[in-house]
């Protein structure tokens, strides 16, 4: 896999051409030891190609990239505690596999920044909210019913939380980090019920 960087970068506001344009994505970074075990995942069952991007919580998959310094104003301001999370047991999800999340404040906070941008959003985002980590794509579904099969072996549901909000620039397969933003502690771990 292809390391990705997550500080930011900063490109010059007076940039021009196709990259000030490029569409944004957003997405939640889980707690370690989460975050690390869904990477391993990832590198273990994702085609090497395809492999491009860390491991992640797709919030939006294309928000305007002229709209970039807004959109990060609007993260900022924010102010959201951590989402408390529940992993699924993994499930098919055509070609590959995917952990589904039990997240009502991911939920609750994604649709707050979709009312926010509702006008700017594409149908994906529009569609309704799944909250989940692919861990595989775009392989036979021979292979996704194998890793499926491997992974729901003695699969326990357990809790994590969201630690971050990542903003990242598409470049045509991999991603550039544009913005990071800490998610809030609550007074108490996350946990649900």
């Amino acid at each position: 896999m292809r390391a990705m960087a997550v500080q930011p970068t900063h490109p010059t506001d007076g940039a021009t051409g196709s990259l000030e344009h490029a569409p944004l994505l957003l997405t939640l970074q889980l707690a370690e030891p989460a975050q690390s075990l869904f990477q391993a995942l990832c590198t273990r069952h994702f085609p090497e190609q395809r492999n491009l991007v860390p491991a992640h919580v797709s919030l939006f998959h294309a928000l305007p990239g002229s709209d970039r310094r807004q959109i990060v104003q609007v993260m900022q301001a924010l102010q959201a505690e951590r989402p408390a999370i529940l992993v699924e047991p993994p499930r098919l999800i055509g070609r590959g596999v995917a952990f589904p999340l039990a997240a009502p404040d991911l939920v609750a906070l994604r649709a707050r920044l979709a009312s926010t941008w509702s006008a700017e959003l594409s149908r994906q985002d529009r569609e309704r909210f799944r909250p989940h980590v692919t861990v595989q794509n775009k392989v036979t579904p021979e292979l996704a019913r194998e890793t499926l099969r491997r992974l729901q072996h003695g699969f326990v549901p357990w809790s994590t939380e969201g630690t971050a909000l990542l903003l990242w620039r598409y470049l045509g397969g991999p991603w550039e980090a544009v913005e990071r933003v800490e998610l809030l502690q609550r007074p108490e771990p996350a946990r649900l019920p």
